[in-house]
């Protein structure tokens, strides 16, 4: 028998840091003991609400300790907690309750529009709760609470894809695959101890978030700092300055916004170990000013909701700037060419494949895209990547994004990064678009740094730099100025919508 929460609680208690803080968020701090309390309490009233194991509720609650506390009481429970993006639309939050057919959903205050009427529209939610009402049904329920009598490979909790290509997929995680994360990534690449405290501008309902701010803290009885609000630049300086903590994770789009600040807190003013770059490839540059400004090295990852979390990372004092870095313990990569055979020569492209414990078992009712993504003991990552005779990985840009300029492969992120390293641009996305000839060349969408405005010169100016750094056919033919990119929630740009 196990039980993911019950290991990620009592390995906490058991070795006395029942009184020790656990999560400090915008109402206050609690204690691993109250965490243990809170979660029985979870699982009780689920129970009390007749929701069954195996049965699914849906969590759309901004971040804060109710939020895990409820997670892992319906995993207690043996019920599937299903967590949900907190800045859908109504029709998005539609489609994920019928898709996943939640018996409850819960829900944040500042939400509730997006809820209005959903009931009806979704025959298989019987109920709609509200985070003060959440509150009054944990005071009332029993502060002990029996364990379902799971095991490692029984379904455990649900993250929906973030919808980079389209619709989001119900991703289906087993209750082995969260410490899992931990044993691997956090301790053996992260390095992560008791004496951390941890702050995440990625969210508990983001595979990167969860790790980061949820199992990763608990599983070494650590410290996690938990943030409501959006991650701006401002909010997220507050934190690092107030509650000094040790190991930071976040996004390029936000650790770009943030170097391009005014109000970047000198470095006597944070207390910062190390950092984490995931959700996109970290452009060199912005590494380097990073490192430059705090004296903290920034470690680039990847990792993707089906395989939980970073399983190809950069390492504390072995940082290759324009790398991926290696593969993170008991993961295997590979490379595939378009004809499915394995990519053995240094600095060749291929599609990654990963193979590790943490794979996702499958999408919920979606058969064909099951397949077409876990095959055998292989998941099919959908990036590009290249090796260098010493191992160190390269990200080559998505499968569906590589270009194909005058018969050449062009990586839209090799673009992009060289865009990044002028002085003006804050960000930039690459994609496609066809020319008179209906030849496929790039096209560069161009966010610059708050005080400049652009021009034509500056757009030849821009063209002119990547012609200097790269080959000069992989330059964007056109560039287009945007006050910001589409994006999804946990920062991946949505070079569909560029496309269309």
């Amino acid at each position: 028998m196990y039980n993911a929460a019950v290991d990620l609680i009592e390995r906490n208690l058991a070795a006395g840091r029942g009184g020790k803080t656990v999560f400090i968020d915008d109402a206050g701090a609690a204690t691993y003991a109250q965490l243990a309390e809170r979660t029985n309490r979870a699982a009780n009233a689920l129970r009390a609400l007749g929701i069954k194991r195996e049965q699914r509720i849906a969590i759309a609650m901004l971040d804060g300790w109710d939020w895990a506390a409820l997670f892992l009481g319906a995993i207690k429970a043996g019920i599937v907690p299903v967590a949900l993006n907190t800045l859908l639309t109504p029709s998005d939050y539609e489609y994920q309750l019928n898709d996943s057919r939640a018996r409850a959903l819960f829900f944040s205050a500042p939400l509730s529009k997006s809820f209005d009427g959903i009931q009806p529209k979704c025959p298989g939610l019987r109920y709609v709760v509200s985070d003060a009402q959440l509150k009054d049904l944990l005071a009332t329920a029993d502060p002990k609470a029996e364990t379902a009598p799971t095991m490692h490979d029984d379904m455990c909790f649900w993250l929906y894809s973030s919808g980079s290509t389209g619709k989001p997929k119900g991703t289906v995680h087993l209750h082995s695959h969260l410490i899992i994360t931990a044993d691997t990534y956090a301790k053996q690449v992260l390095g992560i101890r008791e004496s951390d405290v941890v702050f995440s501008a990625a969210k508990l309902f983001f595979a990167y978030g969860l790790g980061n701010a949820m199992t990763f803290p608990l599983a070494v009885g650590a410290t996690a700092v938990l943030m409501a609000e959006r991650p701006t630049p401002d909010a997220v300086f507050k934190r690092l300055v107030e509650k000094k903590p040790t190991i930071f994770y976040g996004v390029p789009t936000l650790y770009a916004a943030m170097l391009a600040s005014k109000e970047f807190p000198d470095r006597s003013r944070l207390n910062l170990r190390v950092c984490v770059s995931a959700g996109e490839a970290l452009p060199p540059e912005l590494g380097r000013r990073w490192t430059e400004r705090t004296g903290t090295e920034l470690l680039d990852g990847i990792g993707s909701t089906e395989m939980l979390h970073i399983f190809l990372s950069n390492r504390p004092g072995d940082v290759r700037p324009g790398t991926t870095g290696k593969p993170v313990p008991g993961y295997e990569l590979r490379l595939v060419d378009e004809q499915g055979n394995v990519v053995t020569k240094p600095g060749e492209l291929g599609e990654l494949q990963i193979s590790g414990p943490t794979s996702a078992i499958m999408y919920w009712n979606q058969r064909e895209k099951t397949k077409n993504t876990f095959q055998g003991p292989w998941t099919r990552s959908g990036d590009k990547y290249s090796v260098d005779k010493d191992g160190y990985y390269a990200y080559g840009g998505r499968s569906d994004d590589m270009l194909k300029v005058s018969g050449i492969w062009v990586s839209p992120a090799e673009v992009e990064a060289a865009l990044v390293s002028h002085d003006l641009v804050l960000e930039a996305a690459v994609v496609g678009h066809e020319d008179e000839a209906k030849l496929v060349k790039p096209k560069a969408y161009v966010v610059l740094k708050p005080g400049n405005s652009p021009n034509e010169e500056l757009k030849a100016s821009l063209q002119q730099h990547v012609k200097d750094k790269l080959a000069p056919y992989k330059y964007p033919r056109w560039i287009e100025f945007l006050g910001e990119l589409p994006k999804t929630a946990t920062g991946k740009i949505q070079r569909f919508k560029l496309r269309s």
